[in-house]
């Protein structure tokens, strides 16, 4: 079952002593069997704990991932458009390259986080602790919501990170946080 799309799933009379359950995903529809904690099971979803998990280039597109812990995680290129990552912390984690447009991140921290090159346009980052990530270059903020505690602590950076050139949304982090 590693790798399975099992939103929605009912898998309440199933045995899963055993089962890969790595990189599956589950949503808070997902029914379990008695007993079961899909939380430590290496699967994604609500709660799980994936401390320094290599999930590079993921599609995980619309995941309600609250509750969940990434401290560490490696999510470089990965896909979070419209994921809900509400209050938890990515501290540490790996996330150049990543997609999260339209992401809510209401109170999510990112502290010593890699945002090099991340697609923040159109996020929801009202109380999200972004001032105390490692780097910025790149990463464009266009049309964030919430952005406004920070914006004068992140266009503080050096000129290296905040005139750094994203091709992909063909602007750079200054001209995206004004």
């Amino acid at each position: 079952m590693c790798r399975c799309d099992l939103r929605g799933s009912d898998l309440s009379r199933c045995t899963l002593e055993g089962a890969d359950l790595r990189l599956a995903l589950y949503d808070s529809q997902t029914h379990w069997p008695e007993g079961f904690n899909p939380k430590t099971s290496g699967a994604i979803g609500p709660g799980a704990q994936l401390n320094g998990i290599f999930l590079n280039n993921a599609d995980l597109r619309g995941m309600d991932l609250r509750g969940c812990n990434l401290m560490g995680a490696y999510l470089s290129g990965a896909d979070l458009s419209g994921a809900c990552l509400d209050g938890i912390s990515l501290a540490a984690a790996d996330l150049r390259k990543a997609v999260l447009r339209g992401t809510s991140c209401v109170g999510t921290r990112f502290g010593s986080c890699q945002l090099d090159f991340a697609d923040f346009r159109g996020a929801d980052l009202t109380d999200a602790a972004l001032d105390t990530a490692d780097s910025i270059n790149g990463a464009d903020f266009s049309g964030c919501q919430g952005l406004d505690p920070t914006r004068q602590a992140l266009l503080s950076r050096g000129a290296q990170e905040l005139d750094c050139w994203n091709p992909l949304t063909r602007s750079n982090t200054r001209s995206s946080l004004s």
